[in-house]
């Protein structure tokens, strides 16, 4: 299917304005097909030929103002329109159209808990055509009126209040003007807890059978809406520009949410059948505040093409952080943000890959390279440039600018000049010359501190900055000071931190004596990475658990883990400071975000083959501390420092001992209660290690799946089975993986489940024949499959354990032969740098 360009998008927009769809969709005609009935009507504004995109499975007949077309001009996912004259128009189509197992268009998917089946759309980015005819662009905005005919004991969820005219019946209320991938429906026997707030029907839903788990959250869930939509109320000066504002968690869902006015759709994992720490809920806080931001950026005011799609995640990143720190119980969203994200954005801009948070126009040309940019950058480091951006011009003038702008582009498109014009007229700095320095260049600047001292006891520092080829950028940040605490062994103390403008202020010199550690970037304000001086390094490494501040934590941990990927540190010191200050540490975000690279970087990759079992013993004995700080009942409120632990001691047990004692049991020592979530980790991690015989494994994994025959037990069961260490369970989980069509062919969840259990660094022998399989075979099911599963196996497929040149020669054979499709080829180019990164890292470490 060609992609759509964007000077096709700009003349088909100068020749035509889309006023109204009215769309009858039928999702009773079986499992594998639904029939959608489309009316456009739309107006030329001169003569001219222009399309329109579906992709159906049947095309049945076609009329343009009365007169028929013949469907069999449909050209791949294009239907010619030609001969159009000046004036009114009336397109209808009727076609029958397929369900989707990827996540892309019409999703079906069939609870194995219950039978029950659900349906919901996800037409981002240009995947409405796999539901309705549409003028597929952002700046065709228009009304789009539904109704849907389902089976009678469904219930139906739109854009806009969902009404019953009678029995499998339903009308949408039509939407105001909106772009066309924004248009959302979600049917099936919901569950839903419905309430009003403001005025407005607020509802949140999910699949009946996990019921239960929704109604224990009900109440945070729908308190953290309330207070993220009042907040948003208090910053902005438009209303909230929708009839009602439903939250669907659906399944099988490929991002962590979208953003459809009036429903947005997220993850039911959101969900949670099974424990969680506090920072897990956070995160599920802060996407619920980021989806309600599109409400007004993204959905109210929406891009023109897709080079500005940080205008829509940029902005909803750095809202939801803000905002959920700001509302709610959640007060120290940056720290998360530090040390779950940044790094996201950090690893995304030193690939080959990087592009400018705002690309120029001619770098995103069609529809498939704009979905390439769905990454850290646009995110995270969009985000971190809006947070910078804060700091530099003050909220008071940036949330002028941004009002300025919902003021000016409401119901209609804007650019990334318009927001900068917005932005300026709130503010007399050159807000156009920011944008140029942050937006349009790649890379991050390196901040690094160059001390000296002279013999009075008085001392200087200035910042070293040094930056990609496109050159540095200027920087607002805290530097902090901190001194030793002379009254408790291995704490901080701070003095008054320095505001500092970079490059511009220079040298700085001070009196008094240099302080034991010097952090640039405390607070993390900007978008860099730092060093640390040797004197502040030695400090850091002996009483980092002793800063008083988690966010200053997190940016001397993420300086760390920089090095590390740069090369600068070794492995064993970043593994050596964890396990010296992590038994300590009391945020739990850091605990699970450094627990995180030391288990599957710097054991998985970084170190030597040789190293990695004591590596591995180093976190299992870590664990054991945390586990033995948070035993009793005065450590309640420590739960989830405990369960991460749990989590992590099961992740890195090299024997079954422990662990096969815990599942028999039950339960951990001291708690918790084992949860499916836990049984299953324990499962897969027997199941790597090969534990037991084969026979008992495999009657032990389905004996879990009777035990938990649910959506994530059907997953679970599908992990374990892929990462038993016999050649038969792999030889099945492969063809499992490269099956194409059919009913055979894996669902997103189930291809991800089954990759993500596959590969294992303990079954290096067993597995090498796979990695040249794996760059001949996954090119024809990216093909095959589509983008959704082309950036799903290039992220959990791909051999990850082989840190090897052999794998990057195959890779970039690959890149060069197999002909991949550009979802597939930007997933190779990364995990290639990555490894070519981690080839650097683990020969360094063998020649220590």
């Amino acid at each position: 299917m060609p992609a759509l360009q964007r000077d096709e998008a700009q003349i088909r927009a100068r020749l035509i304005d889309v006023h109204r769809y009215d769309i009858a969709l039928d999702l009773t005609q079986g499992e594998d097909r639904f029939g959608s009935r489309t009316v456009i009507h739309f107006t030329a504004r001169t003569d001219g030929d222009t399309f329109v995109e579906l992709r159906p499975a049947e095309l049945h007949s076609v009329t343009l103002d009365g007169h028929p077309l013949d469907p069999a001009d449909l050209d791949g996912n294009r239907l010619p329109l030609t001969g159009l004259a000046p004036g009114a128009h009336e397109l209808r189509l009727d076609a029958t159209m397929r369900y989707s197992r990827t996540g892309e268009g019409m999703h079906r998917f069939t609870d194995p808990a219950d039978g029950e089946s659900y349906v919901y759309t996800q037409l981002f980015l240009d995947d409405v055509q796999r539901v309705f005819a549409a003028f597929d662009q952002p700046d065709l905005k228009a009304v789009f009126a539904l109704t849907v005919t389902a089976p009678t004991d469904w219930s139906v969820l739109g854009n806009g209040i969902a009404t019953q005219r009678d029995p499998g019946h339903w009308t949408l209320a039509p939407t105001p003007l909106i772009s066309s991938y924004l248009v959302a429906v979600a049917a099936g026997p919901w569950h839903s807890v419905r309430t009003e707030h403001a005025g407005l029907p607020f509802g949140i839903h999910c699949r009946r059978s996990l019921a239960p788990h929704l109604d224990a959250d009900a109440d945070e869930i729908l308190d953290l809406t309330r207070r993220c939509f009042d907040r948003y109320h208090q910053i902005f000066e438009e209303p909230y520009p929708f009839d009602s504002y439903d939250q669907a968690f659906v399944p099988e869902f490929n991002a962590g949410a979208m953003e459809n006015p009036g429903l947005v759709t997220f993850r039911d994992a959101y969900v949670f059948r099974s424990a969680v720490t506090d920072t897990e809920r956070q995160t599920r806080g802060v996407t619920i505040a980021h989806e309600m931001a599109h409400m007004w950026f993204g959905d109210l005011v929406t891009l023109q093409w897709w080079d500005d799609i940080w205008l829509n995640e940029s902005f909803a990143e750095y809202m939801g952080y803000q905002v959920l720190s700001e509302a709610t119980r959640f007060t120290d969203t940056w720290t998360d943000f530090a040390v779950a994200r940044k790094g996201w954005g950090y690893d995304a801009d030193q690939r080959p890959s990087t592009h400018p948070v705002a690309p120029a126009p001619e770098d995103v040309p069609d529809t498939a390279s704009a979905l390439l940019n769905f990454d850290g950058i646009s995110y995270a480091k969009g985000a971190s440039a809006l947070r910078q951006l804060v700091a530099w011009m003050g909220e008071k003038d940036f949330l002028a600018g941004i009002n300025d702008h919902f003021a000016r582009h409401r119901f209609s498109n804007a650019t990334l000049a318009d927001f900068i014009d917005s932005l300026s007229r709130a503010t007399d700095r050159d807000v156009h010359a920011w944008a140029e320095r942050w937006l349009r260049t790649t890379g991050a600047d390196t901040l690094t501190p160059v001390v000296r001292e002279a013999a009075d006891g008085n001392w200087s520092v200035s910042v070293e900055q040094t930056g990609s080829p496109d050159g540095t950028r200027p920087h607002r940040l805290t530097v902090g000071r901190y001194d030793h605490d002379r009254t408790s062994t291995g704490r901080l103390v701070p003095r008054e931190p320095l505001t500092w403008d970079v490059p511009d202020d220079g040298a700085r010199s001070a009196t008094g004596g240099r302080p034991a550690l010097l952090l640039l970037n405390d607070q993390d304000l900007t978008y860099a990475k730092v060093r640390l001086d040797p004197v502040s390094w030695d400090t850091a490494l002996g009483a980092l658990s002793g800063l008083p501040d988690p966010l200053t934590r997190a940016v001397v941990w993420n300086a760390a883990r920089d090095m590390v990927r740069d090369g600068e540190l070794a492995p064993t010191a970043y593994l050596d400071a964890a396990r010296a200050h992590l038994p300590y540490e009391t945020d739990l975000a850091l605990v699970q975000g450094v627990l995180a690279f030391a288990r599957t970087q710097i054991a998985d990759r970084y170190l030597p083959r040789t190293q990695r079992h004591a590596a591995l013993a180093t976190l299992t004995a870590l664990s054991r501390d945390i586990l033995r700080r948070t035993e009793g009942p005065e450590h309640g409120a420590e739960a989830g420092l405990r369960l991460t632990a749990v989590r992590a001691f099961i992740d890195s047990a090299t024997t079954p001992e422990g662990i096969q004692d815990w599942l028999d049991d039950g339960s951990v020592p001291g708690g918790p209660r084992l949860d499916p979530e836990l049984r299953w980790r324990i499962l897969g991690r027997l199941a790597t290690l090969g534990a037991a015989p084969l026979d008992e494994l495999c009657a032990a994994i389905d004996a879990e799946f009777a035990r938990d025959p649910s959506a994530t037990g059907r997953e679970g069961a599908a992990r374990c089975h892929a990462a038993l260490p016999d050649p038969a369970a792999k030889q099945a989980a492969w063809d499992a993986l490269f099956t194409t069509d059919g009913p055979a062919a894996l669902s997103n969840y189930l291809f991800t489940a089954t990759a993500t259990g596959f590969w294992a660094p303990e079954q290096l022998d067993l597995l090498r024949p796979y990695v040249a399989r794996y760059f001949t075979d996954v090119p024809a099911l990216a093909a095959a499959r589509g983008p959704a599963l082309a950036e799903a196996a290039g992220r959990h497929a791909f051999p990850a354990p082989f840190v090897e040149d052999h794998t990057l020669h195959l890779g970039e054979a690959c890149l060069t032969d197999g002909n991949p499709t550009p979802a597939l080829r930007r997933k190779l180019i990364d995990q290639l740098d990555d490894l070519r990164r981690a080839v650097k890292v683990r020969t360094a470490a063998e020649n220590a």
